[in-house]
């Protein structure tokens, strides 16, 4: 059974920063990108960050380049972002994102944290 299991959300005043993490299971971590995405509310959901499964290469939506690093643990399948200088417009739900080949193509969904940054 796949799981994703975000934890790390809250409130948090603007300029400060939070570590989102995302724990893994139920499929082959290091064989997966992974992805971090937001939804605020009203708007579509949007890519915020993505790491290879080697970690080898990361994209950032040009929005948090600069503030948020994507990083993570193969040994620990897990994914994290950690977030700095954040903006009230950084408030969304975060969610966690697999993508991978495991005889066919997979995606996998958490179930999100709020990110709530306001004073």
């Amino acid at each position: 059974q796949v799981q994703l299991v975000e934890s790390g959300g809250g409130l948090v005043q603007p300029g400060g920063s939070l570590r989102l993490s995302c724990a893994a299971s139920g499929f082959t971590f290091s064989n997966y990108r992974m992805s971090w995405y937001r939804q605020a509310p009203g708007k579509e959901r949007e890519l915020v960050a993505g790491i290879s499964s080697s970690s080898d290469s990361t994209n950032y939506a040009d929005s948090v380049k600069g503030r948020f690093t994507i990083s993570r643990d193969n040994a620990k399948n897990t994914v994290f972002l950690q977030m700095n200088v954040l903006k009230p417009e950084d408030t969304a739900v975060y969610y966690c994102n697999a993508a991978g080949w495991a005889f066919k193509w997979n995606i996998y969904w958490g179930q999100g944290t709020q990110v709530t940054v306001s004073s």
